[in-house]
């Protein structure tokens, strides 16, 4: 049963190494992270699920001790999601690697870690599917999705401006804020797509996890555009 959710972005430059000169821009947004694991913390998990996007184009899983790293944005940085000795042979993709540098970062010691990466073409009835399967995985579980929300905010941003992309982090924000299942099913895939949403499959996970379970409450903690792309940060528990 899902017992507890935090929703965070997972921009690399969330990590103050990749960011450099750039950091202190995205210091309320660390701030906000570190809350959200507290409340994950708070609800006993007997396994924490790390959520976010992958490359390919369906679900793969990351076992514990699976290493990612920040070598390819120039950082001589390694991580490792939780412990054990990650038999995948493969890494962290860059949302699953920013969730175990979140961690790490807090001291992630209160239950087993293992991750899961849901590809961009995901379908949202197979998201909801893996949402399922996931919450049934152990009595109390709980999830770290990662995700950002539209890229396409400002001029600037990395996929330019688009008039629909402030309507759709406001309508995402509302979502993850109040624990609003029926908002987060009904996400479009295609919309998500021509908005360079990272977050759709993820949190569609989330929404397949909620259901049936203990009624949750949401929060949300922070939601900010600083670089035209919309970072949200929320809990539920």
């Amino acid at each position: 049963m899902l017992v507890a959710a935090a929703a965070c972005p997972c921009p690399p430059l969330l990590v103050p190494e990749v960011a450099a000169g750039a950091a202190s821009e995205l210091d309320a947004a660390r701030a906000a992270c570190t809350d959200a694991l507290g409340v994950l913390a708070a609800a006993r998990p007997d396994l924490l699920v790390v959520v976010g996007p992958d490359d390919g184009a369906g679900a793969r899983e990351y076992p514990a001790g699976t290493p990612g790293s920040f070598h390819g944005f120039g950082v001589d940085l390694d991580v490792r999601l939780g412990e054990g000795d990650g038999m995948t042979g493969g890494e962290l993709p860059y949302g699953l690697a920013v969730g175990a540098w979140l961690l790490g970062r807090t001291g992630w010691a209160d239950a087993p870690v293992e991750g899961r990466g849901v590809g961009e073409s995901l379908a949202p009835d197979t998201c909801l599917a893996e949402g399922r399967r996931l919450a049934g995985r152990a009595d109390r579980v709980a999830l770290l999705v990662m995700g950002d929300a539209s890229a396409c905010r400002t001029l600037k941003a990395p996929g330019y401006l688009d008039e629909r992309a402030a309507p759709y982090d406001a309508q995402i924000a509302r979502a993850l804020g109040s624990a609003d299942i029926t908002a987060l099913r009904a996400l479009d895939a295609g919309t998500a797509r021509e908005l360079k949403v990272s977050g759709r499959a993820p949190w569609q996970v989330l929404a397949g996890a909620a259901e049936g379970g203990t009624d949750l409450s949401g929060a949300l903690l922070h939601e900010d555009a600083p670089y035209g792309v919309g970072y949200v940060v929320a809990t539920w528990s």
